[in-house]
């Protein structure tokens, strides 16, 4: 797998593309050849169930990971600013809020605490980063990867640990600081009524790309509801595609034999 900064030079605003990216592991399937295009000012969000490979295929693109085949394109001098999941720090690590985000490379003091009072967090700077509830630690996470200035946001599920409450207002900030800056963002996300509401395109993963397509053409599907669950729409906007394959137990595709 290669990271291929000068195949894609057509597009100015093209960000990042995928291209066949395959990656197994103890000979399961984990990837199997994704192509995915983000542009500047869009946002795409991933789907899929639990262990379909989202989360592995951010890492791939962040290089943490390497795939076993396929490319990706950055466009060149790209800055990325990722968010992940979660973040374990060793309770004895003694380091404030302020602390950790100056690991970030050093920006005005002006700047970044204006970037704090917008996430609401810049009472939190001198609290120990250990003692933050999950939605505090998510918007400091949110902050570390913006003090980049990043061209790309990579946000894996960035409403975890959040309440319902704080939950929509993180996903409106989240869609205004794409306006403003017009950076890309590549999201994952379980909040299917979010990705309604706020996502350029979606794509629906299950170790390979199951679909993808733009949320008006959301609405109930048999199959998504046989991926995701019954339950699920009941209270979450359902994206409408079609299989022409079926999975099993684990994910994988049934032989057509």
């Amino acid at each position: 797998m290669t990271h291929n900064k000068d195949t894609v030079k057509s597009n100015s605003e093209l960000l990042l593309a995928t291209e066949g990216v395959s990656k197994s592991i103890s000979s399961k399937t984990i990837l199997q050849d994704i192509n995915l295009k983000i542009h500047e000012g869009q946002i795409l969000t991933l789907i899929g169930p639990n262990g379909a490979g989202k989360t592995t295929l951010i890492r791939i693109i962040l290089g943490i990971l390497r795939a076993d085949k396929g490319s990706i394109y950055l466009r060149p001098s790209l800055r990325i600013g990722y968010m992940p999941q979660k973040l374990i720090i060793n309770s004895t690590l003694p380091i404030t809020v302020a602390g950790f985000l100056r690991l970030v490379r050093p920006r005005k003091d002006n700047e970044a605490a204006n970037l704090l009072e917008r996430l609401g967090i810049n009472h939190l700077k001198g609290q120990q980063i250990t003692s933050l509830s999950g939605g505090e630690m998510q918007r400091v996470l949110l902050a570390r990867a913006l003090l980049r200035d990043p061209h790309l946001l990579i946000l894996d599920e960035p409403a975890q640990g959040v309440d319902i409450a704080g939950q929509s207002k993180l996903y409106d900030l989240i869609n205004e600081i794409r306006a403003e800056k017009g950076c890309g963002i590549l999201m994952i996300s379980h909040d299917l009524h979010v990705v309604m509401s706020t996502t350029n395109e979606v794509v629906c993963l299950n170790h390979h790309v199951c679909c993808h397509g733009k949320p008006e053409d959301i609405s109930n599907d048999p199959a998504f509801l046989e991926l995701f669950g019954a339950s699920s729409s009941n209270n979450l906007a359902i994206y409408a595609h079609h299989h022409n394959h079926e999975h099993d137990m684990t994910g994988q595709i049934k032989s057509s034999e």
